[in-house]
Parts: structure tokens; C-alpha cells; sequence
């Protein structure tokens, strides 16, 4: 792996960081990642590992319930798992909470799926009243899920980076940002070039790629339509990516 003296942005002092892109129920790509994530730490030990969860791991594919699971459950010696949430487990933690106006919409962008993978068949909830649909999405999702969901945060600080799941409101200080643009902005955060004082690597909005600019980091790669899904490895000033498309990381760039 190449390397690179010159000064630029540096994680966390003594961490390393692996930031996963949006998962969207795709259980059999997160295990492929996480099992390059642990051959990557295998071959390159790290003194302490961050591993990061840009959101949106629920609806589109087909497992949302088993990703769940599998994350709630996830230990590895030496790493410590951080969970952002997403626009679409905001979603359903509303839903959860009471607000049935949102299922319609819902079932239509992933949810369908989601309640397929708790065994709730979506075309039947869609002919109930929102109160009783409410309650039948209670019903499906179990308590330690909820817990799990509840427990998520918006962002995470990694030295001259912030994690995030959509991203934050060009020209207005960290503490100031709306809840609603960490987890749902697009425009202008995504055509805006200034410098934020920070690398904020999100996930939210797909590309093909890893989409690498100067004041930002794209890494959702639409997983769920694409089979790829991507992360982002940072120690000291090294970035290096992986993906399930190969048995190595699929590209090297470093801090410009």
C-alpha cells in the first residue's frame, strides 16, 4: 500500500477508522465487506478501530431484519461499531412512534421490503387503517431492534473528518445543523466546494464510484441495485478504499 509523507487531513490520533456506505438490507454484501474489513485489520494491525455506519441500513433490499441483527449483535476484538442513522430508519422510528401518514410512502421506497423481511406481508398492511398498520408494524419489528435504532447518532467526529449520513448545511457551524439536513440534504451541500474545516464522508447519495472531492466524501455506491458496497479505511493521513467487488482494497488514495 502506498503511503505519503505530505501534510493534509489526519483521522483521529492513534484510531483507524472503516466507514460503510449504505447497506439497504443487503446482508450478503455487508458480510462480504466485513470480512475484508477483518483481513484488512489481519494484515495491517491497528492499535484501535472505529467502525463506522453511515445509516440506511434498513429497506430497498431484501434483508433489513437479518442487517439489524447482524449489527446489533457485531463484536470483533479491538473494533468499536458507531451507528449513524439514516433518513430511512428516521422513517421508521416515526412510524414506530405513531405517525402512520408516512407508510404509504414508505412502503413505496424500501418499506415494502422491510416488513417482507420481518414477515409481514406489505400488500395486506397497505389495506389497513394508519392506526392499525401502526400497530402491525409494532408488532413485527422486535423491542431490541427499536432499542438499537434509538440508540444511533448523527455524526461522528474523526480528526479532520466528520462522518455523517447526508451530509450538513454549507456556511453553518456543527453545533447549529438541523437534524433534518445530517440525514437528508442533498443540494447545495453536494455542488458546494468551500471548505468546511473538516472531510465530511457520507453516504445518502449514490455514485458509481467512491466520490472523492476536496471537502467531501461520497460512499454509497447503491449497494442495493449494484452489489457493490463500499467503505473508506483512514489512519493518519492514509485513505484507502474497499469494496465487494474484488478480494483487496479496490483503490488507494491518500490525504491531498
Amino acid at each position: 500500500m502506498l503511503s505519503r509523507k505530505s501534510v493534509g487531513p489526519v483521522g483521529a490520533r492513534a484510531h483507524r477508522a472503516y466507514v460503510v456506505g449504505d447497506i439497504h438490507g443487503r446482508l450478503d454484501l455487508l458480510e462480504q465487506l466485513l470480512g475484508k474489513i477483518h483481513e484488512d485489520l489481519k494484515d495491517r494491525p491497528a492499535k484501535a478501530t472505529l467502525l463506522v455506519f453511515v445509516g440506511d441500513l434498513i429497506d430497498r433490499g431484501p434483508n433489513s431484519a437479518q442487517v439489524i441483527e447482524r449489527l446489533r449483535t457485531y463484536r470483533h476484538a479491538g473494533v468499536s461499531p458507531v451507528f449513524l442513522l439514516g433518513n430511512h430508519e428516521e422513517v421508521l422510528l416515526r412510524i414506530l412512534k405513531g405517525d402512520g401518514s408516512l407508510i404509504p410512502s414508505w412502503l413505496r421506497f424500501g418499506g415494502a421490503q422491510c416488513l417482507t423481511s420481518y414477515g409481514v406481508d406489505p400488500a395486506t398492511l397497505a389495506r389497513l387503517r394508519s392506526d392499525a398498520a401502526v400497530e402491525a408494524v409494532r408488532a413485527a419489528v422486535p423491542p431490541e431492534h427499536v432499542e438499537f435504532l434509538e440508540e444511533f447518532v448523527d455524526t461522528c467526529r474523526f480528526g479532520d473528518y466528520l462522518f455523517v449520513h447526508a451530509g450538513i448545511r454549507p456556511g453553518v457551524e456543527l453545533d447549529d445543523q438541523r437534524q433534518s439536513d445530517l440525514r437528508w440534504i442533498r443540494e447545495p451541500f453536494l455542488l458546494d466546494d468551500t471548505d468546511h474545516g473538516f472531510i465530511v464522508v457520507h453516504g445518502h447519495t449514490i455514485s458509481s464510484e467512491i466520490e472523492e472531492c476536496a471537502n467531501r466524501i461520497g460512499i454509497d455506491t447503491g449497494a442495493f441495485a449494484t452489489g457493490i458496497l463500499s467503505a473508506v479505511a483512514i489512519e493518519g493521513e492514509e485513505r484507502w478504499f474497499l469494496d465487494t467487488r474484488a478480494p483487496t482494497p479496490t483503490a488507494v488514495a491518500h490525504a491531498h
